[in-house]
């Protein structure tokens, strides 16, 4: 969880405030910057940026930061 903790943090030095919901073990893209995110990716339900480690020894992964920052500029 430090990776997604340091990514928001670093995204609210730059004044992007993001919200992200959890259905485990995915963690979606809810909002950038209070607008809705509509596009989905890697899911049915939303913007996937992702994956909570199912085993404790694992650590968060990302899915593709790339597509990740397109989104955020998207929506600023």
């Amino acid at each position: 969880m430090e990776k997604l903790t340091i990514f928001v943090n670093r995204l609210s030095a730059l004044d992007i405030k993001i919200e992200l919901v959890n259905n485990y073990p995915w963690i979606y893209l809810h909002k950038i910057n209070d607008k809705l995110v509509t596009e989905k990716f890697h899911a049915k339900h939303g913007f996937t940026i992702g994956f909570l480690p199912i085993q404790r020894d694992n650590e968060f992964q990302f899915t593709e930061l790339s597509n990740i920052f397109k989104l955020i500029r998207k929506y600023l």
